[in-house]
């Protein structure tokens, strides 16, 4: 029996998803929680197989907070990520933070249902167009690479700009942080841009990702 635990701030969604689940010989959900403080507390007091994590919940620890605290403290825990956030940003961040899956709240219920039992066998599971853009994405960057990957003309400040970026830091704190002005952060972080040919956020996380610069202390 794969136990589960639902972290949602909608209690129509919590519904919704117990009726669903408890419908599966093989599933049962054991509890429910409405913020990430109320998740992390019942995770710690019950050890689900699985907990099926919301990102967005006003109240209390987000999502993402919520995942990287209990993989910390649970690293055998499976966490899910059912969002309504089709969004590579999104996407980077939960898989960063620990997540082991990243469904959408629109898909299939049988969509659903694979990608609990695939990570609470310990597989890893993206939706279909979630792994399609990362594999064009891997495609492009090593192709790119045929040329030469250009990370090596960065300077030692325009990687570390790249790395706090990547991490989610603002100018202002990365400033402070490397005891620069936020001017000097800016002309960093577009010089790292146009040397990188990114031109987006997102692009400098995956780009980040590939480079093993998302280690968090």
């Amino acid at each position: 029996m794969i136990t589960i635990l639902i972290v949602d701030d909608h209690a129509m969604v919590r519904s919704g998803l117990r009726m669903l689940l408890n419908g599966q010989a093989d599933l049962e959900v054991i509890a429910e929680a409405s913020d990430g403080d109320e998740g992390i507390q019942a995770a710690l007091e019950l050890r689900p197989n699985v907990v099926l994590m919301d990102l967005s919940m006003p109240h209390g620890k987000d999502g993402l907070t919520a995942t990287s605290e209990l993989k910390e403290k649970l690293p055998e825990l499976a966490i899910l990520v059912l969002t309504m956030h089709d969004d590579d940003e999104y996407l980077f961040r939960a898989i960063h933070a620990g997540a082991a899956g990243y469904v959408l709240k629109n898909a299939p219920h049988e969509e659903l249902l694979t990608a609990i039992r695939s990570v609470a066998r310990g597989d890893a599971y993206l939706y279909p167009t979630a792994t399609k853009r990362l594999m064009n994405d891997y495609v492009e960057r090593m192709k790119r690479g045929e040329s030469g990957d250009v990370y090596h003309s960065l300077s030692d400040r325009e990687k570390e700009v790249l790395g706090l970026t990547a991490k989610g830091y603002a100018n202002k704190e990365i400033a402070e942080q490397l005891v620069i002005s936020v001017k000097t952060v800016e002309t960093h972080k577009s010089n790292v841009m146009e040397k990188l040919g990114l031109k987006t956020r997102p692009e400098l996380i995956k780009y980040a990702m590939k480079k093993g610069l998302l280690q968090f202390e």
